[in-house]
């Protein structure tokens, strides 16, 4: 990355239009750029950064809880990510990859309770049960395989399996009742499974963001990024509220803007995102209603995707606790349209085509037809059909207890393929510039789950030079950093049981009469400045401030 002198972070006005140059501009308030940002104040705090979201409110789009499936993805009962070989064996590599991620996550956020960044870890993330449901002969042999091939891997020990019908009753009792057992039925379990609150976790990092002195401006639309000749990008920024435009110069860019990342990086020009392309996938819930039915039903299940659908159909029903209520959805129902955003516009599917991708679009059009016949099922289906779906999870289902919801949209990255001119993915992707000065994440599931690794990903791959002097810190607040707990059982345990009393995620045991008074605060203990940040959201426009040392990387 090219250096600058300092005097080039001052602030000007130039034809009313504000001017600003900062070490670096992130795009969007949602999980990532949050995660990013909060990253950046550990490693390098004299940094000046910048954050720019379009909307009103943070994680309003993808991180949203009620756009956001919130399992926690760790492949403890997703079952798309231990997909059945041709020889009838289970592949468990995605599974065990992506749990190692989430620990990656789980150890951050106990850093970040530690040290003051987070606050009560309650307001993000709770203890839910996590459980794979099939029936059907077939399906029940495969649940067996995946049980067999996960339970003697360190990332997955205490997971369970059953085809009683006893036991199922015990676990599920709102998906037992009434429920034909003649049909085959078998269940992975593993309890100490979590729900994650991405919009709550967002808003108490950008909370930290705005403390630690970064400029956080909502109401604040991107809409242009050019390269100068300095290596620098300048940023066209329009306040949305009123009208009024501002030119940010930054080093860094990262562009964390879930559907809108496609489009801005194609207006940077860089070349590695040509051959990219997105398509929209919208998705609906259904959200229960009933108090009563919420109360009888703890547990994340998840089910298998119907033939032919693609992975982010697999249906579930789950437990969510927001705010500290516990809700329950089930879903998803799939929709379509041409928005890249829900607060999106219907062109900008048709804006994204462009002569560097329009033969990968066009050859997964061709090659997917069967998502094109899903996705038509999927939007005409009616009221009942969709009952019927649930009814498949509670048997006796009365769409008097849910509503339909719709949630966030979901881009599915499109690049060049090995076998054909383009090729639909399910995940996610970094996009990175040779030079390392702009990085951008396309793609959805398992999203979230995995921001903290992803963000050390986008720092190893842009500040490569710079990124092995943060590995000491980094190894501080992430201990597995560079290793693979699930080839190291001692040290998984040692920080399983580490995060998951930092994170309360397991119940404290009940202290004594004479414990309790020995804890009591002291009358003469007021609390102290400083405390950690909690759910509070963001109000105003921050103070900026100036830079200390710049980054530098070539």
């Amino acid at each position: 990355m090219p250096e600058h002198d300092a005097h080039d972070r001052s602030n000007a006005s130039s034809g009313g239009i504000t001017e600003q140059s900062v070490d670096v501009a992130l795009i969007g308030a949602g999980i990532m750029s949050a995660t990013l940002g909060s990253l950046l104040t550990e490693l390098e705090p004299d940094w000046t950064v910048s954050l720019f979201e379009r909307l009103d409110a943070a994680a309003a789009e993808s991180s949203d809880p009620w756009n956001n499936a919130g399992t926690g993805h760790s492949a403890l009962c997703e079952l798309n990510y231990t997909p059945q070989n041709a020889d009838g064996s289970v592949s468990i590599d995605k599974a065990i990859d992506i749990n190692e991620r989430f620990q990656v996550s789980r150890q951050y956020w106990a850093y970040a309770v530690e040290k003051g960044i987070l606050g009560n870890p309650s307001r993000f993330i709770n203890p839910v049960p996590h459980i794979s449901f099939v029936h059907g002969e077939d399906n029940v042999k495969y649940l067996r395989k995946r049980y067999d091939a996960l339970a003697g891997e360190t990332l997955f020990e205490g997971i369970q399996y059953t085809q009683d019908r006893s036991t199922f009753s015990e676990w599920l009792p709102l998906m037992a009742r009434k429920r034909d057992f003649s049909d085959p039925i078998a269940l992975n379990r593993f309890d100490l499974g979590t729900d994650v609150d991405f919009g709550a976790l967002t808003r108490q990092l950008l909370t930290h963001l705005g403390a630690s002195g970064y400029d956080v401006r909502f109401g604040h639309e991107v809409a242009n990024i050019t390269k100068q000749s300095d290596g620098r990008w300048k940023l066209k920024v329009r306040n949305v509220r009123t009208g009024a435009k501002r030119t940010v110069i930054a080093r860094f860019v990262f562009v964390g803007a879930g559907g809108g990342a496609l489009p801005l990086l194609q207006k940077s020009g860089i070349k590695e995102i040509k051959g990219f392309g997105g398509f929209p996938i919208s998705g609906q819930f259904l959200r229960c209603t009933n108090p009563d039915l919420i109360k009888q039903h703890e547990a994340k299940v998840y089910g298998k995707a119907a033939v032919g659908a693609p992975p982010m159909s697999v249906p579930h029903l789950d437990t969510r606790v927001i705010a500290g209520d516990r809700g329950l959805l089930f879903g998803p129902y799939a929709g379509w349209t041409p928005k890249f955003l829900k607060e999106g516009h219907l062109t900008d599917l048709f804006l994204s085509v462009k002569p560097s991708n329009i033969l990968q679009m066009m050859s997964v059009g061709i090659h997917e037809m069967g998502l094109t016949k899903y996705l038509i099922e999927q939007v005409v289906q009616s009221d009942q059909t969709r009952i019927d779906a649930l009814s498949e999870f509670i048997p006796d289902a009365d769409g008097k207890d849910w509503d339909l919801i719709t949630a966030g949209q979901r881009v599915q990255t499109i690049r060049t393929g090995k076998d054909t001119k383009g090729t639909l993915e399910f995940g996610t992707a970094i996009v990175a510039a040779e030079d390392g000065s702009i990085a951008g994440l396309l793609g959805a599931s398992p999203g979230a789950s995995t921001c903290v690794s992803a963000m050390l990903e986008v720092l190893e791959r842009c500040f490569t030079t710079r990124y092995k002097t943060w590995e000491k810190e980094l190894q501080r607040m992430i201990p597995s950093v560079g290793r693979q707990l699930n080839a190291e059982p001692a040290l998984y345990q040692e920080l399983w049981d580490w995060t998951n009393n930092v994170l309360k995620l397991v119940p404290e045991p009940e202290p004594t009469a004479a414990a309790a008074a020995a804890d009591a605060p002291s009358a003469e203990v007021s609390a102290g400045a400083g405390s950690p940040a909690e759910d509070t959201g963001l109000g105003g426009e921050p103070t900026e401030r100036s830079a200390g040392e710049a980054p530098s990387e070539s």
